[in-house]
């Protein structure tokens, strides 16, 4: 049985605390070098959200690590700010849970330096409801959940023009809002938690699911979904990433292989049959 080590928003004081803090030691510190050096034998720590990020990344130490010599620690959180804070303060070495438009609009408000490392999975966004079976049935007076953050609303918003449901002003970006739509066409709007999201679909009348919460409520994307975000050209791969400057971290760049290995792959396509898709090539075994 996998031990995980979930993580509550009680880390986030510590998490305040440790941002004021800066390193000491430099590179021609003989102790910051015994340091570095060490830092190969440590367990690479890792955040997660549960679904697949952790499920993929426990494969990955349960099946693959020992054979590259990784020492490998998920932790778990259940929320899209802990993660990169934890790795802005060096709490955790890395973390899997994100995409670029995302971590790019999270490094802008925060002030923080996290890098993508590898691309690994597209979770598809797609549109869900327990009241009407086709997009058609959606009619002026029914609302729809989006999420709140910047760039998932922007990317539901998307979703739901890309199937004409609204209409957005004209070369609006991933942060579309809800100000950005120029034709409700009579609908209305509820905006929510991602994670919260799920938990609307019996008071709306249709909502905008982020993947791996789907996959939480036992949705299955692939099946239930009204609509799917196609993965041609899709921005939105999730990655492994890192503080900028740990790139190169010797623990990492053993993660980064195997999470593009082929053993891999095959575990994303055989696990979640399309409802989370592999992002690199790698050929199924």
């Amino acid at each position: 049985m996998r031990k995980n080590i979930k993580i509550t928003a009680g880390i986030a004081a510590t998490a305040a605390l440790a941002l004021g803090l800066t390193a000491c030691g430099t590179s021609s510190d003989p102790s910051s070098a015994k340091d570095a050096a060490g830092a190969a034998d440590k367990p690479l720590v890792v955040a997660a959200s549960p679904t697949p990020h952790a499920d993929i990344l426990n494969f990955v130490k349960d099946k693959l690590a020992a054979k590259e010599g990784l020492k490998l620690e998920v932790k778990e959180f259940t929320d899209y700010v802990l993660p990169n804070t934890a790795t802005e303060t060096g709490q955790v070495d890395a973390n899997f849970f994100q995409h670029k438009p995302y971590l790019d609009d999270f490094n802008k408000k925060n002030n923080t330096h996290i890098v993508p490392v590898v691309d690994v999975h597209l979770e598809p966004l797609g549109l869900y409801s327990k009241k009407v079976k086709s997009v058609k049935d959606i009619k002026a007076g029914q609302t729809i959940a989006v999420p709140n953050d910047t760039t998932n609303e922007g990317r539901a918003l998307h979703l739901l023009a890309d199937n004409g449901l609204i209409t957005l002003k004209a070369g609006v970006g991933t942060d579309a809002k809800l100000s950005d739509i120029t034709d409700k066409k009579g609908l209305e709007f509820k905006e929510l938690e991602a994670a919260t999201v799920p938990r609307a679909l019996n008071d709306v009348d249709a909502a905008v699911v982020n993947g791996n919460y789907a996959i939480e409520a036992k949705l299955q994307p692939a099946k239930d979904a009204l609509v799917l975000e196609k993965a041609e050209g899709n921005p939105y791969a999730n990655f492994l990433a890192v503080k900028e400057g740990n790139e190169k971290d010797a623990r990492v760049q053993k993660l980064v292989k195997l999470l593009n290995s082929p053993e891999v792959k095959k575990y994303i396509e055989d696990t979640y049959q399309g409802s989370v898709i592999p992002a690199f090539g790698a050929p199924a075994k």
